[in-house]
């Protein structure tokens, strides 16, 4: 999404006229309409607009208050992102117990290298806590003694810390559409399989029982279907033929880091976006490292190719 444009989202309870209720109280302000997307998953009504506010006949402060009261009156609730609020980006990583992600995520942003600031980390498990300490960020721990997370602690954690990035950093939970739809193309996971083979849990067990060569790992948006969100980057690795669950965890994990780190800088740098279920990179694509690298092209035979049949045939 291009950085002049005002994003809307609308989360609450499924009913009739919703989005003419809210489409209405734009178009009296002035305000055009570029894109719009709806879903209603599990009973939560989400609704997204794009939309360009350069010529609206209100203030910002004004359109906040009016959408805010329009949520009231219908039971919903309304977020209004203006462009100049993503200036300074905000990034809540989500942990579990393994640290490996976290850890690259704070060296790249102790080494000023994503533009962004990590400003909370929330956990279900208190155990990475000692490392968010070590680098002076506030942690969360919003999971009972099982690990089950409370939602409703962690949307008023992300309120609170003004969050524009929710990164899951093998955060080892499923979320609901209730926060999901809140953070559309905004939440971004790393999955250790080359999705969409072996999704949910188990991935790296998975693919020994299958007998897979080549393994990997995937970096890709959250959305409501598990592990089906549009993919951002992806890593391989060889599998050999007596691989252990620790062989795979010990390939995989480092990977894991570089590939989730890569997806993070190319949406806070503006360079990926979502279409119909799919990414695309803009021109800057070629600065980062999508999937294997550029060496293995060296590797990779270049015929034969098919086609060689119609070529015989016209030399004849």
């Amino acid at each position: 999404m291009t950085t002049d444009i005002t994003e809307i989202t609308v989360i609450g309870d499924d009913d009739t006229g919703l989005i003419a209720r809210v489409t209405s109280l734009l178009f009296e302000r002035g305000i055009n309409i570029e894109d719009l997307d709806q879903a209603v998953r599990d009973g939560v009504f989400r609704m997204y607009l794009a939309v360009d506010t350069s010529e609206m006949v209100c203030t910002e402060e004004t359109l906040r208050e009016d959408l805010s009261d329009l949520g009231d009156d219908l039971g919903l609730d309304v977020q209004v992102r203006f462009p100049a609020d993503r200036d300074s980006q905000q990034i809540a990583v989500l942990v579990t117990k393994e640290s490996h992600c976290l850890e690259a995520m704070f060296e790249a942003w102790a080494n000023d290298e994503l533009g962004a600031d990590i400003g909370v980390v929330i956990g279900n498990h208190d155990d990475l806590q000692p490392l968010a300490e070590h680098y002076d960020v506030p942690f969360h721990d919003i999971g009972d003694e099982g690990g089950q997370q409370n939602e409703d602690e962690l949307l008023e954690l992300l309120a609170e810390y003004d969050v524009d990035l929710i990164v899951l950093a093998r955060y080892m939970r499923i979320l609901s559409p209730n926060v999901v739809f809140r953070y559309e193309d905004r939440i971004i996971n790393v999955h250790p399989s080359l999705l969409p083979a072996f999704p949910g849990a188990e991935a790296y067990r998975q693919a020994i029982e299958e007998g897979v060569r080549v393994a990997g790992v995937t970096a890709h948006y959250v959305t409501t279907d598990l592990d089906q969100g549009p993919i951002i980057t992806q890593r391989a690795f060889d599998v050999p033929d007596d691989a252990e669950l620790d062989d795979m965890k010990h390939r995989g994990q480092p990977l894991e880091a570089d590939a989730l780190l890569e997806a993070v800088k190319l949406h806070l740098n503006g360079d990926v976006s979502v279409h119909r279920g799919r990414t695309s990179v803009r021109e800057n694509g070629d600065e980062y490292q999508l999937g294997l690298p550029d060496e293995v092209d060296e590797f990779t035979p270049d015929r034969p190719v098919d086609g060689i049949g119609s070529v015989v045939a016209n030399n004849q």
